[in-house]
């Protein structure tokens, strides 16, 4: 079950995000929008948003550099895997709280007003609890971290996800005896991946691009003279 999960899993949730989110955006997209409620509750959806997005974005950013740099990159910088380790705990750490922070006001948001419950759908509810609970288990992976300060936790997880996309066997071994709750910080965040094409979420791989290059004048629909005028 374990080489399944973070051997084979991981290529599953891949797939599925990018042929869904294709198959999505071609056939209907219509739905490839993040359905705004934001008539209702302005001011708490605009504090939450911007808590949760701002911490998203660098847990994001940080995830990505952190994992997918090669280590020898880290190395002829001269940046220890204890200083990286301890940067990413401590930046992470804030980020993760940030965006905690603002997923509680959208969450409590979303629930707590009749009128912004009726208008949200399962996935959209559901999706929002999810990243709530990977975000706990992000901040709870920090306490885990800390009892190996020296570095050496981080770079096997670092080994797995650059064995991962460069498609190399034995990844699911690096991490075989990692504490459990990095286990299940990582599987919930690749069923994220998995989740990602069926709900709001997609709206993160849109760029304005089109409504920048449109033409400057827009005709909605052509004015008809009355035979009086």
């Amino acid at each position: 079950m374990h080489n399944f999960l973070f051997g084979i899993y991981p290529y599953i949730t891949l797939v599925v995000l990018a042929v869904g989110s294709i198959a999505r955006y071609e056939t209907d997209p219509f739905t490839w929008k993040t359905s705004s409620s934001q008539l209702l509750r302005r001011r708490q959806l605009i504090l939450g948003s911007v808590l949760f997005h701002l911490g998203i974005l660098v847990i994001f950013v940080g995830h990505f550099v952190g994992l997918l740099t090669p280590i020898a990159i880290f190395d002829a910088l001269g940046i220890s895997h204890g200083a990286k380790q301890l940067l990413a705990m401590v930046a992470g750490g804030v980020a993760g709280v940030i965006s905690l922070t603002g997923a509680l006001i959208l969450l409590n948001r979303r629930l707590s007003d009749p009128r912004i419950r009726k208008t949200s759908s399962f996935a959209d509810i559901a999706i929002l609890m999810i990243l709530v609970a990977q975000l706990v288990l992000g901040l709870g992976t920090i306490f885990a971290s800390a009892q190996h300060l020296d570095g050496h936790e981080m770079t096997r997880f670092m080994t797995w996800a650059q064995k991962i996309v460069t498609f190399r066997a034995g990844a699911a071994e690096e991490i075989a005896d990692v504490a459990l709750i990095f286990k299940l910080h990582m599987f919930l965040g690749l069923t994220i991946f998995l989740l990602f094409p069926f709900t709001r979420l997609v709206h993160m791989l849109s760029a304005p691009v089109r409504y920048v290059l449109r033409p400057g004048y827009q005709v909605v629909r052509s004015r008809r003279r009355h035979p009086a005028e």
